[in-house]
């Protein structure tokens, strides 16, 4: 375990930035709870989850801009979800591209579904720059002040790796329920 977390107070900046390319949340939690230990610095770590996720974030929408062809078959299988994700833009706007950084499976959708309509994307550059800000800070220091709780609820589930297998499949569970509930095609009545 010691030799893990020292290869993440070495390397963790590199790995921060590149997680964080496509999300990040376990990666800056886990880079908050390591500054708070004195592991890593909690503003370069914010500084680097919040540049990476606004990279990724623009990029997600040029290859979706610009080469459909190209990612058409790569969610093919998430067209609903897709869709809702569209929906979801056209009645909220700006909240729901603030809010899909904090949301696991928005992630990913919202960006792909902005560049397959005419959003703008200058307007959703600086929204999306302001998401990450809010939620680099949010998560970042979050997890930064919260650090003593984190190493104490870890220590728990190293006694008891079963417990953490069992909480994580509890919430992997309850996210694709919820999102198979949310793209269910509705059945005309007979």
């Amino acid at each position: 375990m010691e030799d893990i977390i020292k290869d993440l107070s070495t390397y963790g900046y590199l790995i921060l930035f590149f997680y964080s390319l496509s999300g990040g949340i376990v990666a800056l939690v886990a880079a908050g709870i390591l500054s708070s230990q004195g592991s890593m610095n909690i503003w370069i770590c914010i500084a680097t989850a919040m540049a990476a996720n606004i990279i990724g974030d623009a990029a997600l929408v040029w290859l979706s801009r610009y080469n459909k062809s190209a990612v058409m078959p790569y969610i093919k299988k998430h067209r609903r979800k897709l869709a809702l994700s569209h929906l979801l833009i056209k009645r909220q706007g700006a909240k729901i591209i603030i809010m899909q950084k904090f949301i696991y499976g928005l992630k990913t959708l919202v960006p792909l579904a902005i560049g397959f309509t005419k959003y703008p994307i200058l307007r959703f550059n600086i929204i999306s720059t302001i998401g990450a800000c809010l939620w680099a800070f949010v998560m970042g220091f979050g997890s930064y002040y919260a650090g003593t709780y984190f190493a104490k609820f870890f220590n728990v589930f190293s006694d008891k790796p079963y417990i953490a297998l069992i909480i994580l499949l509890v919430l992997v569970g309850l996210i694709w329920t919820y999102f198979n509930f949310a793209t269910k095609k509705n059945k005309p009545p007979l």
